[in-house]
């Protein structure tokens, strides 16, 4: 069964309808079909649900710009087929998913595997880089470099079909929506809170994977208090589909010790919460020559304790300056800053990004549009540089961005468009074609 609303994701079953539920949660990028290799012997023991992400899979294209957001659709989708409590693994965004359950919803959560997980994805420069180049070029640049990402050499260069399902999967999702999940990707970043993670958790990671690889996944197991460490060998970024065998074991044995009862309540009207069990040592899958283990236990670590502070016009400022101008270009800045500049630097930050830009009556767009058409007629050629990049980052497209400056030209003057279209072109060469 499968359907979806606005609120809701696109889903299907697998299993006996009397067994406990597992979810499997997708990749950016991918759909629940990621998942195949796995399911035969999962539905064994679960009845098993999985889901597409908004957009993916012809999965109606309603975009959810954050983690949260999506999250709050799956619960959405479970509340209303009726299931409260459930085992959860998800493979990098998706284990995002799983991450945010298991922080804001622990009371639905019975055990969690993240597979090819991070705290936090990468930079949001990275991420919003990405929606840059697909909203210039479309998704084709993307698809085409997936399975880099995503297999080890040797078996991208094997499995000529697997490779070409994975660029057609990413071929046929809605780019605004991947856009809109990128920015969800952007914006994740749980380290402080790893340590409220309370249910059983396996983290597991392929050994060559160049995405988020084995130093994340340690991340993940020093800070959350029961957690154990699985480093599957040969195999990147989707772990799942490259090595299905492994995984699927892993998944097994987890799912199999790690299930913790739900909440109940005893006769002292206090919640009891099982003891976590005997964390067993997870075997390899037999390799034809010798036995490899795959999996490496590691201890738990208290994650140190971190202040909140307090939130005022240069902390909202510094975070809107970094989401429109970059982290790069916000940190060679502040690295730049000395005795002379500091106050002015303080100043720019409270009052031009933690109050203008923070505004409510235009949206960033607007404002991108305003500021490009300012700086042509102040003739501030360094400063259009960077905010040319801002608006790509801010939705523009490089359409929309020349009408600017055509604009700009009737009112601002031909020679400060000519010489504002020099600088604007290099910029968008450089920000909008795609790495080969």
């Amino acid at each position: 069964m499968s359907e979806s609303s606005s609120n809701t994701l696109q889903y299907r079953f697998d299993g006996p309808e009397d067994a406990p539920v597992l979810i499997l949660g997708p990749s950016l990028g991918t759909t629940w079909h990621m998942w195949d290799r796995q399911v035969p012997e999962l539905t064994r023991q679960w009845r098993v649900f999985r889901f597409d992400l908004p957009g993916h899979g012809g999965a109606p294209a309603y975009p959810a710009g954050s983690v949260t957001e999506l999250t709050e659709r799956l619960l959405a989708t479970l509340d209303r087929l009726g299931v409260q409590r459930f085992g959860y693994a998800g493979c990098a965004l998706g284990a995002g998913l799983g991450l945010e359950l298991a922080l804001r919803h622990p009371e639905r959560l019975a055990s969690l595997a993240v597979i090819a997980a991070s705290p936090r994805f990468g930079t949001a420069d990275e991420f919003r880089q990405r929606g840059v180049i697909v909203r210039t070029n479309g998704l084709d640049p993307i698809a085409r470099t997936s399975p880099d990402r995503w297999f080890t050499t040797g078996f991208a260069a094997t499995q000529p079909a697997i490779t070409d399902w994975a660029v057609q999967m990413v071929r046929t999702t809605d780019p605004g929506c991947y856009i809109a999940a990128c920015e969800a990707l952007a914006a994740f970043d749980v380290r402080a809170e790893l340590g409220r993670v309370g249910v059983p958790t396996l983290v597991l990671v392929g050994s060559d994977d160049q995405v988020t690889g084995p130093a994340e996944a340690r991340t993940l197991v020093a800070g959350i208090p029961d957690a154990r460490l699985a480093v599957v060998p040969g195999a990147s970024h989707l772990v799942p589909v490259e090595q299905p065998a492994a995984v699927t074991d892993l998944l097994v044995r987890h799912f199999s010790t790690a299930w913790q009862p739900g909440y109940v309540e005893s006769s002292t009207g206090q919640i009891a919460i099982p003891a976590a069990p005997v964390k067993p040592a997870i075997a390899a899958q037999p390799q034809p020559r010798q036995p490899v283990p795959i999996a490496e236990i590691a201890p738990p670590a208290a994650v140190p304790s971190q202040g909140t502070g307090h939130t005022d016009l240069y902390d909202t400022g510094i975070k809107v300056r970094r989401e429109v101008l970059g982290d790069a270009h916000v940190d060679r800045t502040l690295a730049d800053t000395d005795a002379f500049s500091g106050d002015f630097q303080e100043l720019l930050t409270r009052y031009a990004w933690g109050e203008i830009w923070n505004r409510p009556g235009l949206d960033r767009r607007s404002r991108s549009c305003v500021t490009l058409t300012a700086l042509v007629a102040g003739g501030h050629l360094d400063d259009l540089a960077t905010h040319t990049r801002a608006a790509l980052r801010n939705g523009l497209t490089p359409v929309e961005i020349k009408e600017v400056l055509l604009q700009a030209a009737v009112y601002c003057g031909i020679p400060a468009a000519n010489s504002a279209f020099k600088v604007a072109q290099q910029v968008i060469r450089e920000e909008t074609t795609p790495e080969e």
